[in-house]
């Protein structure tokens, strides 16, 4: 009887998202090969321990291969690229020339392209600089939340392990339904990561309309960058700040309302009010404990993806401007929180 074929999957980057994806792949049977920069290597010749706030254990992950230079991707049949590098990454010099090169190995191949790169309308541009066809690239992203506690100290909710959590390399609570999300952009693209994916037995992938996705992922941004001017907050008690919480709300409506976004979009600001926002927010902090969440989000896109929010702001600012639509309260908020990061430095 022939051995069942292996799924072959590259994930580009081996941070955060890159290794829980990578381990979960992993799990499911999929043989999987990072493609890092050179100063990762070291740390991947050795087994990754994760720590998992859910079971609260440790797991080790060494099933895995990685390669530190990217043409040697070109004449390599994977099923799969993953690209896990955020927005900005993907879109500066580096990453357009990695870009080029993912879209030259793809084209020889039926590999399939899973982009995590969250920003607004990445697929597009990622379609005209890789040269791929429309129906080769879907996008995702993780819903886990996962972090490295060797660049931040998290604060500690029982019943996590502290002694656990020092001895990871990284730390991730899985605990939405899903761990992982991709949209239609190309459905057969999506269905099938999504079947291999979900050979693991503990996390889903599930498909979801592109629309649905942008609806909920692009008007987060506005409230990241609320959080940053005011401390970061808990959620749960972010409808207490006033002028600014309103400025949120209708930044957040904005946003939903653009055209982009079609009918869900227009439905979801209609329904949008400052106590329903506040509700689904402090509701989202409670449901992850005993993470952190607000601290996990101070590091997360305060720290790490600072420069992505900032560019998805603007981002939105020239879509609302493109249709007529000034925008005044997501102007307002960004004028402020630009204003913040000079008077902080």
């Amino acid at each position: 009887m022939a051995e069942q074929h292996r799924a072959r999957i590259l994930i580009v980057g081996a941070g955060s998202m890159g290794i829980i994806t990578g381990y979960h792949l992993g799990l499911a049977g999929a043989n999987v090969t990072f493609l890092v920069r050179p100063h990762r290597a070291e740390a991947l010749s050795r087994p990754q321990i994760l720590y998992c706030y859910d079971d609260n254990k440790l797991k080790e992950y060494k099933d895995y291969s990685y390669i530190t230079n990217p043409t040697e991707i070109i004449g390599t049949n994977y099923d799969f690229i993953v690209i896990t590098l955020d927005g900005a990454s993907l879109r500066n010099e580096t990453g357009l020339s990695l870009v080029k090169t993912i879209g030259e190995a793809a084209r020889q191949t039926n590999t399939k392209i899973i982009l995590g790169s969250v920003f607004f309308d990445v697929r597009a541009w990622f379609l005209q600089a890789s040269g791929l066809a429309d129906e080769r690239v879907t996008n995702g992203h993780l819903d886990i939340h996962v972090y490295s506690p060797k660049d931040v100290t998290l604060p500690i909710n029982p019943p996590t392990d502290p002694e656990l959590i020092s001895k990871a390399d990284f730390a991730y609570t899985d605990r939405l339904g899903q761990g992982f999300t991709v949209d239609d952009s190309s459905p057969a693209v999506a269905e099938a990561f999504a079947k291999i994916y979900n050979a693991n037995g503990i996390s889903k992938c599930v498909v979801k309309s592109a629309l649905e996705c942008a609806v909920e992922i692009n008007p987060l941004f506005p409230v990241f960058a609320a959080c940053e001017l005011l401390g970061w907050p808990k959620l749960q008690d972010i409808s207490d700040k006033g002028e600014i919480w309103s400025l949120v709300v209708a930044s957040v409506k904005e946003i939903q309302g653009l055209s982009i976004h079609g009918e869900l979009g227009q439905q979801a600001a209609g329904a949008t009010t400052e106590a329903s926002l506040a509700a689904s927010l402090a509701a989202w902090e409670k449901h992850m404990l005993p993470l952190d969440l607000q601290a996990f989000n101070r590091f997360h896109h305060g720290k790490k993806l600072k420069a992505q929010g900032r560019e998805h702001l603007r981002a939105c600012l020239s879509y609302g401007a493109a249709e007529g639509k000034p925008m005044p309260a997501l102007k307002e908020l960004l004028r402020r929180v630009e204003d913040h990061e000079v008077t902080a430095a």
